[in-house]
């Protein structure tokens, strides 16, 4: 767990619920969850790299992505491992170095290559079956969260993000 260096994300499904709201202009939304959000902060501020590997593009993925300063964001690639090998090839890193959270079976192929692989509570039993981790929460509802706090805990470096709330 300590080679970790990056941590990618699948969006729809892992950072939300799969769900999908269509408005009647033809934009889209979804629902992004907020302790989610500030797990990924404390990451990068723990010197970890987060990234985006999305099958579908979508606009809403890009504005969270920015909100959270998220630099590392592959959008409509349906083949997820051309788009996670460019991901390392773009880092320069190893899969040795890369954690990965999906919940889909187009997720397999790269969360066998990962170093370390982790799925929601509600990732498809074959994916479940297949990762190192599962989380007890589903995607959307602080899966991620989980995740983030499970590998900043094996790398050490959980205690210094809670001190710093903690003014010590």
């Amino acid at each position: 767990m300590n080679a970790i260096k990056m941590l990618l994300f699948d969006v729809d499904g892992v950072l939300t619920d799969g769900t999908i709201l269509i408005h009647a202009d033809g934009t889209e939304s979804k629902a992004f969850n907020i302790r989610d959000g500030a797990g990924i902060v404390w990451a990068q501020r723990a010197g970890l790299a987060v990234g985006l590997l999305s099958a579908r593009s979508a606009e809403a993925t890009a504005i969270r992505a920015a909100q959270l300063g998220i630099s590392v964001v592959v959008q409509g690639r349906g083949d997820k491992l051309a788009g996670y090998e460019q991901i390392l090839a773009d880092a320069n890193l190893t899969d040795e170095q890369v954690g990965y959270m999906g919940d889909d079976l187009q997720d397999l192929p790269v969360l066998r290559r990962a170093g370390f692989s982790a799925a929601p509570a509600d990732a498809a039993p074959e994916v479940r079956s297949a990762v190192q981790w599962v989380s007890s929460s589903r995607g959307g509802h602080g899966a991620v969260r989980e995740c983030i706090e499970h590998v900043l805990r094996a790398q050490g470096h959980w205690r210094t993000a809670v001190a710093d709330f903690l003014g010590s």
